[in-house]
């Protein structure tokens, strides 16, 4: 069928089509690639294998040049945010992009290298895996609950593995499936253009989406889930990623008026349009609480910023880096209390007015931001056997299989075995993750066995300027630092048993990606090649 959102290029129709010739056979050498011009189009040219290859150059996440990126083996790692593609094919290989590159012939003759392109879907920089939709007759019935990251790429990867059966997609949002990483970074969005997919596009795939439903229980054994509504609904297999939801204040006036949590569109246009001209607290120095504080830096009349450790993402990034963010806030006038905690909210007249600090402070605030961590979604699962950890996240193996057959569970809410950390049980709540657990659910639901491989890769924005991190830096032991900190340029490598577990850059593109490609492949980095001058494993643009 003919995709109504990114037709798949059809490379047999020649009458649209435009060669040019783009460099000579010995400009590139094999594991390099470069940006060159079709019609004034970018392309990406990889030489890979002794194989020319073309495609475009515009990560299909957001946008970023592929070219700047990190290339190994027959694929490229996107500078920005980590989506993988494969170079010979346009293929998506990692999230957090969904869709594919479009790939344009190439042909060498007499030493030149020539590239063909459709000047029909020459704009079109994003080309949609080929999908079926359901059979007629096939009853088989896939219920996925949650409507985030781990579902949507779970339905998808169904379809385009050809499963014919039913597929229900349930979310207690009032809202399609969207980029969830957006609501902290641009607050004021519309939520119509943050969305992942369209209404048409669930219904072309048959992929049928019940919103503002919300699980109540689940009955492995009679394979139904009931809802709050009272109705009910039977399955063969079951994904449950239903996520998590931010933790509050277990502090006296947690119920006045004027306090915020980030969960939701909605909840993110609210704290803009509040905040503006207000003195603001957060209470929370991880990464959404940071972000927040950034964004409304030149909204707000204050910010101030509450944190229980003696840095921001002191658990995280760790307190080097969180020295960093912290000036570079500081400079901006936001204000930090850090090693501190909120004992009491006051309040006049139902509404915030000051915040009592285990220190003795006294803090005045018209808004109050709550971003101290998570809950998993899992109370409705107690009834169950699904087997849950002593946090109540659920445990699932490396298949995403939890301990009854036929049900998986994905995203936040889940505790995985890590491959790249010798398969340590961990939690880890990015959206790049989440997007892998459904692609293995999916997979695995239709008996194609594949094992979780991703490397966690996360970002965050600050001021404008992003921090990139790749790779699990738990129990690190020492860093070993490129740039310097006060440049706000660096590398960051975390370094344990003597080999580099994780990375973070700012300014230091695509340093992160290259480490991420590393950890991927297996291919140890050594503490003695971390802290050597030769960084020309990293492909520095």
């Amino acid at each position: 069928s003919a995709h109504q959102e990114f037709p798949d290029s059809d490379p047999e129709d020649t009458s649209e089509e435009l060669t040019e010739m783009v460099c000579l056979k010995t400009d590139l050498q094999d594991g390099q690639m470069m940006e060159v011009e079709v019609g004034h189009h970018g392309v990406l040219l990889t030489r890979s294998q002794g194989m020319y290859s073309a495609t475009g150059n515009q990560c299909t996440h957001y946008g970023a040049p592929l070219s700047k990126g990190f290339i190994s083996g027959h694929r490229v790692r996107c500078p920005w945010h980590g989506a993988c593609f494969n170079v010979h094919t346009g293929d998506l290989e990692e999230y957090p992009g969904m869709d594919c590159l479009p790939r344009h012939k190439v042909e060498i003759q007499n030493n030149k290298v020539y590239v063909t392109v459709n000047k029909k879907t020459l704009r079109q920089e994003k080309r949609m895996k080929s999908m079926g939709a359901a059979v007629l007759g096939v009853t088989h019935t896939i219920l996925l609950l949650g409507g985030g990251a781990a579902s949507i790429i779970c339905a998808e990867i169904l379809r385009q593995e050809n499963f014919g059966g039913r597929i229900i997609m349930v979310t207690r949002d009032d809202l399609l499936p969207y980029d969830k990483t957006r609501l902290s970074k641009v607050m004021n969005v519309e939520s119509d253009s943050i969305l992942l997919r369209r209404m048409e596009f669930f219904h072309q795939y048959d992929i049928e989406v019940w919103l503002r439903k919300e699980a109540l229980s689940v009955d492995t054994d009679k394979k139904v889930v009931k809802f709050t509504d009272g109705s009910v609904q039977s399955y063969d297999q079951l994904l449950i990623a239903t996520g998590c939801r931010a933790k509050g204040l277990d502090v006296p006036g947690m119920d006045l008026d004027n306090i915020k949590m980030l969960e939701t569109p909605e909840d993110a246009r609210q704290i803009h349009t509040a905040c503006l001209g207000c003195h603001v607290v957060l209470v929370g120095t991880s990464f959404v609480g940071m972000e927040v504080a950034s964004y409304l830096i030149d909204k707000a009349a204050s910010v101030t910023i509450i944190g229980s450790s003696e840095m921001p993402y002191q658990n995280t990034l760790g307190p080097e880096i969180g020295r960093v963010t912290m000036m570079m806030l500081s400079e901006k006038n936001v204000s930090f209390c850090m090693n501190d905690n909120v004992t009491e909210i006051r309040g006049v007249s139902g509404k915030v007015k000051e915040l009592v600090l285990k220190s003795g402070k006294v803090v005045t605030a018209d808004i109050l931001i709550v971003a101290v961590g998570i809950i998993p979604n899992s109370e409705f699962l107690r009834s169950s056997k699904i087997q849950m950890d002593s946090k109540n996240f659920v445990l699932v193996d490396k298949y995403m299989r939890t301990n009854i057959p036929g049900v998986f569970c994905g995203g936040d809410m889940v505790t995985f075995p890590l491959a790249m950390a010798k398969n340590q049980l961990v939690n880890i709540g990015h959206w790049q993750m989440a997007q892998a657990h459904g692609r293995i659910a999916g997979l695995n639901m239709l008996d194609k066995q594949t094992e979780l491989n991703s490397v966690p890769f996360y970002w965050t924005v600050l001021l404008g300027k992003t921090i990139r991190y790749a790779g699990y830096g738990e129990g690190y032991t020492e860093l070993v630092l490129k740039g310097k900190f006060e440049d706000r340029k660096f590398l960051a490598l975390y370094i344990k048993n003597d080999e580099v577990i994780a990375a973070a850059s700012l300014n230091y593109d695509p340093a992160v990606s290259a480490v991420a490609e590393r950890l991927v492949e297996g291919k140890i980095i050594t503490k003695t090649e971390a802290l050597s001058d030769d960084l020309s494993w990293l492909q520095l643009s």
